[in-house]
């Protein structure tokens, strides 16, 4: 159980103060620029946020998971605006989920994150630089339907588990820095394709192969989310000044941020107050099964067939069969049938 509320306002007050920075912020842009007819013109963008807040911080997905294919897909805005201004619109919810994890010192698995923010500080403006770019429209679609659907299933195969899943006193394993690394690089690389994807991977890999606690993954998932984000958007922005006929950012990703900025700002922190104090079976629920539903609509969307059809069903295969080796691997099992069961902790397995 937590603390009374009012022991915790004195913790509260780190976040209380990023609030009344940004809100301040926010004010004197909209009001100095003269874009409140931009702000209320975009008042779609800002209901959807209100959902995909709440999303980015009680579950292990950022709020680009709903930003993406409502843009992408049911305004049918191209897929590098969505995946800009998932990485712009991140970097305040999730910050701001951050800040108030932060502040109230909920339980974060370093030991993984550490590593993974190096990662992703490389691999993040590298895939920014010279992956996503060149990556056509629809492949941009396809990866991230890919990613969430995977992550959708594994939720539905594993859901009990999951759950019960309780915290794990020391998993110290002589592989955690160079799996928090890989977890950065890789996830910082999709992230600069779509917007998402590395808080996934580290979720997973705390669930699965380190058996932990949700009460500690999801925390950890947001807070390498808030910090790629930021990385992401900062190298996007950059990239555009430097080089705007590859790197260009459409104008309406500043719109849209605009109008959902200040409803993410606390939808986030709220997401991550209330998945403390309900149960999260729920919330995952819904969540896998839009994530399944948002694939098969981009399928039926975009009209995906022949050769594309079967590269996107083969990478839900494939992302499913990572599931599935690292949660063998987490029981201390090889995730080959033939194989002997193998130990990633220091100590050597009983004979």
């Amino acid at each position: 159980m937590g603390q009374p509320p009012v022991r915790n306002w004195p913790r509260a007050w780190p976040f209380l103060a990023w609030l009344a920075v940004f809100y301040g912020t926010w004010l004197t842009i909209v009001t100095a620029g003269g874009y409140w007819p931009t702000v209320l013109s975009h008042w779609p963008i800002a209901l959807t946020m209100s959902v995909g807040s709440y999303v980015a911080g009680s579950t292990p997905m950022g709020g680009g998971t709903v930003a993406f294919p409502v843009l992408v897909l049911l305004f049918d805005l191209p897929g590098s605006l969505g995946r800009n201004f998932g990485l712009a619109i991140q970097s305040i919810g999730m910050t701001s989920a951050t800040i108030y994890i932060l502040s109230s010192h909920r339980p974060i698995d370093w030991r993984l994150l550490r590593p993974a923010l190096l990662g992703t500080l490389v691999g993040t403006p590298l895939g920014a630089a010279l992956i996503a770019p060149y990556v056509p429209d629809l492949w941009v679609k396809l990866i991230f339907g890919v990613i969430w659907a995977s992550f959708g299933i594994l939720h539905l195969v594993k859901l009990r588990e999951l759950i019960s899943n309780q915290a794990v006193a020391d998993h110290k394993s002589p592989y955690d820095f160079s799996i928090g690394i890989a977890i950065g690089l890789v996830g910082g690389v999709a992230s600069s394709i779509t917007g998402v994807g590395i808080d996934m991977m580290i979720y997973a890999t705390l669930v699965l192969l380190y058996r932990e606690d949700l009460k500690t993954a999801i925390p950890t998932s947001v807070i390498l989310m808030a910090f790629t984000s930021l990385v992401g958007i900062g190298s996007n922005l950059a990239l555009a000044r430097i080089h705007p006929e590859t790197y260009a950012i459409d104008s309406e990703v500043f719109s849209n941020w605009l109008a959902a900025a200040p409803i993410v700002a606390l939808g986030a922190p709220f997401g991550a107050i209330v998945v403390n104090l309900i149960s999260r079976t729920p919330t995952l629920i819904v969540v896998s099964l839009l994530c399944i539903g948002q694939f098969v609509w981009t399928l039926i969307h975009e009209e995906v067939t022949g050769m594309a059809l079967v590269g996107a069903l083969i990478g839900v295969l494939l992302c499913n069969a990572m599931f599935h080796g690292l949660y063998h691997l987490g029981r201390g099992e090889s995730p080959f049938p033939s194989s002997r069961k193998i130990d990633l902790t220091n100590e050597e397995a009983d004979a």
